[in-house]
This record gives C-alpha cells, sequence and structure tokens, in this order.
C-alpha cells in the first residue's frame, strides 16, 4: 500500500473581518446566484430607462453620444460611445457565443442529431412565426425592415425565469431552452450576415478570406496563446468592417475557430504525471524545490483543458457581468416625454410585441408539440404540456439580440428605433411575467428524473 505524504495539524481559520461580511459577502452570494446576469441585466435596462425620463436625461445622452477617436498607425476611427459598446465591445458578446455553439455542438447537448433535432425545430417555429407576425404588421411601411427583431431569445433573462421556478421545470426543460437559444443564435447570426450588411466589398471579403486561413492553421496547431486569436480576431474585424459584413460577427467566427479538444491525450498526460509523482515522492527535497515541482504539476494539468473552455471561463464573467449590462444600460434609455398608451398600437412596437409575445409561444409549442406527435423526438424530460407551454412564453424574452437587431435594422432613423425598442422592452416584459405566472401557478412541479 503506498505511503502518504504525512500531514500537518490543521490550523484554525481566522476570523472573517466584519467588513467584509457586510460589505463583500452579499456581492459573492449574489454572483453564485444562477440568475444572477438576467437580474443585472434587468436592473441595468430599467436603471437606464429611469435615467433618460429623469432630470439628468442631458446627462445619458451626452455620455452615450459622445465622441470618441481611435488611430492606429495613422488611420483615425470616429464614433460614439453607444457604437464603441455596440460594434466593438459587443464583439466579445459574439465570440463568446460562437465559442459557446462551438462547445455544444463538440461535446454538449447538440453533439448528436437526437438531442439536437427537438429545439432545431422548436427554434425554427419560434424564428419563423415571430417574423411572420410582425411582418404582418408592417408589410410595406418603413418598419418593414425590423422583421428579424421579435426571432431572438435572451438566454441570460430566459435562464434566469426558469430559475425563479427551478422545483417546476425539470433540467431537461432547461436544456431543451438553452439549445433552442443556442439555435435562435445562429439564426439571428445568419440574418445579421445576409440581411444587415451594408454591401458586400471584395478587397475587404479577401483580407477575411485571408484572416481565415491563418485561424484554421491556429486550429489545427492547437496553437493556444490568447495574443495570438486576439491578434487575428482584431484583423478579421477590420477585414469583415471593409468587406460590408457586420463587424461583430468576428466574434462568433473567431470564437468557432478556438480548439475544442486537449492539444495532448489526456490518459498520456495523467501516466506522465503519475511517474513523475512517484519520483518525487521517493526523492527528499526542501520546500521551494517542492513548491516547484507542484508547480510543475499544474502546468501538466492545464495541458488536459481545451483551449475553447479556458477562453469560455476567462471570457463569461467580464461579458456576462460587463459588457452585456453595459449594452443594456446603453441603449434601453427610451424618452417617455409624450407618449402614452396608444404608442403601443402602433404596427412596429405593436408587431414587435405580437411577435415576442404571441408568435414565440405559437411557434415554439405548436412546433414542438408537432415534431412529438409526429415521433421525430421525444419532449424534453417527459414534461408536461402545461411545463412545455411555459417555457414557450419565456422564451419570449428577446432582449439583446432583439436591440442588436433593432439598431441595425433602422440607423439613422431615431423615432423608429425608440418603437421598436419600446415594443421589446414591453414584448420581453410581458413574455417574462405571464411565463413565469404559468410555470409558478399552473404547471405541477418537475418528476426528478
Amino acid at each position: 500500500m503506498p505511503q502518504t505524504p504525512p500531514t500537518s495539524e490543521a490550523r484554525p481559520r481566522p476570523p472573517i473581518p466584519a467588513l467584509f461580511r457586510v460589505a463583500v459577502a452579499p456581492f459573492q452570494a449574489f454572483f453564485r446566484l444562477e440568475a444572477a446576469s438576467g437580474i443585472l441585466l434587468a436592473l441595468c435596462a430599467v436603471a437606464a430607462l429611469a435615467w433618460a425620463n429623469s432630470p439628468w436625461a442631458a446627462a445619458y445622452a451626452a455620455l452615450f453620444d459622445a465622441r470618441m477617436v481611435v488611430g492606429v498607425a495613422g488611420t483615425q476611427g470616429h464614433f460614439t460611445f453607444r457604437e464603441f459598446i455596440n460594434d466593438g465591445l459587443m464583439t466579445l458578446f459574439f465570440f463568446v457565443v460562437g465559442m459557446e455553439i462551438k462547445r455544444e455542438l463538440s461535446s454538449g447537448e447538440l453533439r448528436t442529431f437526437s438531442r439536437a433535432v427537438l429545439p432545431l425545430i422548436a427554434a425554427m417555429g419560434g424564428m419563423l412565426v415571430p417574423a411572420l407576425v410582425y411582418s404582418a404588421f408592417n408589410y410595406g411601411t418603413p418598419a418593414q425592415a425590423g422583421w428579424a427583431i421579435p426571432m431572438a431569445t435572451d438566454i441570460a433573462f430566459a435562464i434566469g425565469c426558469l430559475t425563479l421556478v427551478k422545483a417546476r421545470v425539470g433540467h431537461g426543460l432547461v436544456v431543451f431552452l438553452t439549445a433552442l437559444a443556442i439555435f435562435d443564435d445562429i439564426g439571428g447570426i445568419l440574418v445579421i450576415a445576409l440581411f444587415y450588411g451594408a454591401g458586400l466589398h471584395a478587397s475587404g471579403l479577401l483580407a477575411a478570406v485571408g484572416v481565415l486561413a491563418v485561424l484554421a492553421c491556429l486550429n489545427h496547431f492547437q496553437v493556444r496563446s490568447g495574443v495570438a486569436y486576439a491578434l487575428a480576431g482584431v484583423a478579421l474585424w477590420y477585414a469583415m468592417h471593409h468587406g460590408g459584413i457586420h463587424a461583430t460577427l468576428a466574434g462568433v467566427v473567431l470564437g468557432m475557430f478556438i480548439p475544442a479538444r486537449p492539444p495532448r491525450p489526456g490518459r498520456q498526460v495523467l501516466e506522465e504525471l503519475g511517474r513523475y509523482v512517484d519520483r518525487t515522492l521517493q526523492t527528499p527535497v526542501d520546500e521551494a524545490a517542492r513548491g516547484a515541482q507542484i508547480l510543475y504539476i499544474e502546468e501538466r494539468l492545464e495541458e488536459l483543458e481545451p483551449p475553447l473552455n479556458r477562453f469560455v471561463h476567462l471570457w463569461h464573467v467580464p461579458v456576462a457581468y460587463g459588457i452585456v449590462p453595459l449594452f443594456a444600460l446603453a441603449n434601453s434609455g427610451i424618452s417617455l416625454a409624450g407618449m402614452g398608451l396608444g404608442d403601443l398600437l402602433r404596427p412596429l412596437p405593436l408587431g414587435i410585441i405580437a411577435g415576442l409575445f404571441v408568435g414565440k409561444q405559437v411557434g415554439i409549442f405548436v412546433f414542438t408539440w408537432g415534431a412529438v406527435k409526429l415521433g421525430a423526438a421525444e419532449r424534453p424530460g417527459g414534461a408536461r404540456l402545461p411545463q412545455l407551454h411555459g417555457v414557450a412564453v419565456v422564451a419570449g424574452i428577446g432582449f439583446t439580440v432583439a436591440l442588436f437587431v433593432a439598431g441595425l435594422a433602422f440607423p439613422g432613423q431615431p423615432e423608429l428605433l425608440t418603437e421598436a425598442k419600446l415594443g421589446i422592452l414591453v414584448g420581453s416584459l410581458l413574455s417574462a411575467v405571464v411565463g413565469y405566472g404559468l410555470l409558478r401557478f399552473m404547471a405541477r412541479p418537475a418528476v426528478p428524473v
């Protein structure tokens, strides 16, 4: 029986300072919540709305409309702070989205056709029906370009809403909604690339193809350097911007090229470490040398983690708790001065509200129910119809990507953009409240599986 290293007597932990308990611990508890990112997103949206309708509204406009100039090698870019957030920082959001999509397709819930087919069918219904509903209200009007606005599901809000009623929603439904939202993201990305570009330019597209070749080489040779991917990502952003494709999609493309497999087989690394540990335990050394040995082991263990997982862990927190809330703060400030309930009945906001609240739940529920009835798939986690309907309603929470698409659909049209934002906020709020009510009071508790 192998001998174990001697252990020193456990020392009592020092008491936690009262200031830490009062000031820091509540924040730690909040960020451990599964719904934390969705709650923070909602708070920022409410704060922006309140700020834009307060006596300090001019400060809100001055902050996000402030002009910025960035110059590199004699080339200058001029944009507002809001444009820097929407077209620059949001690239990191789409980078995380791209990595999440790749992880689900390579080793997650979408890695096999049987697992992916039902959320794929549901997502098709959840994109097609809302677009048709919106178009029914706005076809032939100046607002018809916004047909893609109600197509997207905001995964942070939606999962946060399900977390509040997790006793009545099984794990299978959470996975179903997550996969559905991922397919929604894929659909939204394709729509942005195909319909909301600025006209294609050959020189930029050729440069983008060259950067893609570099990324393919980095992926093939399992390059782990974040700097290498960052430089390639900046070059791809610039090339796509000048090629007529919305530059934020460079983040998605970059995320799809991050290696999802570890550079070395896990068994090989563990066998080498096993032999190394055996040798080190048989050799007496001082504490400094022992620390160096432990550091070596930690470095070898890092080889077991694929770069994709490492980058997701690195960027998830700053994106979820920094960039996306900042985006909500910059884009949810709608001035309600002079507006009344009648403004919600205009074709544009009404089309978005109906698309998110009615189109989403009808499209997802009917397509899912039809797929189950036809035998194409089974109900996720054996969910009952009321639970499935409640989740379909919650999927109507379209916020981050919906606001993003609205900005692309109505550039230089502030009145239409304001109406679109109003429709997004009301439609998402309606979906959240009604979906929560259905799951909380109508659906029976989930059956453990």
